[in-house]
């Protein structure tokens, strides 16, 4: 079943909402939630900003806990930032100090190019959550330089990022659906948005993938599609051919 929950504090009442509905069950899924986020308020709205500051990441730590309704965090993650700002800043340290207390089980990050390579190489992070689907494959070997430094995969984007029939649209990805000519090899039968997840899913190193969804039909599908399991590898290796010329040209 499904016991990988991601959110933040910057992502609405969603915090409120998981403690609300799943903290008594709390031993029956893995909380991820993240830090840094912090807000500026302007007249007419709010914006949420990120801040590499120790006051913040506790502030962010003390008040999830109370949202999640929990007392620990499993997975804490970074809400962005470079190695050398978050080492300056003392946040790292910070982090590893509230995992010995107990209060987070494991460290980790959301990042991407062009800050995710000296991250990696920080030997630090229990795991990292980066971005990656058939149309957005620029990270696929960071993926796997991650995953050999002992570290945990989270993928984001796998469907959102897809284009064609994805719940977001993105003109520009789909173009490179268009570009690639996927339609072509697209088997009989599956949609678009099974195949763009089972092909993340197909990275030998994918440890999980979020998927959000605000319809039930879609979670049914993402979940009938992850249950079939990865692509066949000719298929795969056909979507990685045909997207990497159509990125070219793009």
């Amino acid at each position: 079943g499904i016991n990988f929950i991601d959110t933040a504090p910057d992502y609405g009442v969603s915090e409120e909402r998981i403690g609300r509905f799943i903290s008594h069950r709390r031993d029956q899924f893995y909380l991820a939630t993240k830090c840094g986020c912090a807000y500026k308020q302007h007249d007419d709205h709010l914006e949420v900003i990120h801040e590499w500051k120790p006051d913040v990441v506790q502030r962010n730590v003390e008040l999830s806990l109370r949202r999640l309704q929990t007392d620990y965090i499993d997975l804490l993650q970074f809400h962005g930032g470079d190695a050398e700002t978050l080492k300056n800043a003392g946040l790292i340290d910070q982090l590893l100090d509230l995992k010995e207390a107990g209060t987070i089980r494991l460290v980790g990050i959301s990042s991407k190019i062009p800050d995710l390579a000296d991250l990696i190489a920080l030997n630090v992070f229990d795991a990292f959550q980066i971005p990656y689907s058939c149309l957005t494959p620029e990270h696929h070997d960071l993926i796997t330089q991650a995953a050999e430094s002992g570290a945990g995969i989270i993928i984001r984007g796998g469907i959102a990022q897809g284009g064609p029939d994805a719940e977001i649209q993105r003109p520009a990805l789909n173009d490179v659906w268009g570009s690639a000519g996927l339609d072509a090899i697209l088997p009989e039968g599956m949609l678009r948005a099974e195949l763009i997840l089972r092909y993340t899913l197909t990275h030998p190193h994918c440890h999980t993938t979020i998927v959000g969804t605000c319809n039930p039909e879609h979670l049914n599908q993402n979940v009938a599609a992850i249950e079939a399991g990865p692509l066949p590898d000719d298929l795969y290796e056909g979507i990685r051919d045909r997207v990497g010329i159509a990125l070219r040209v793009v």
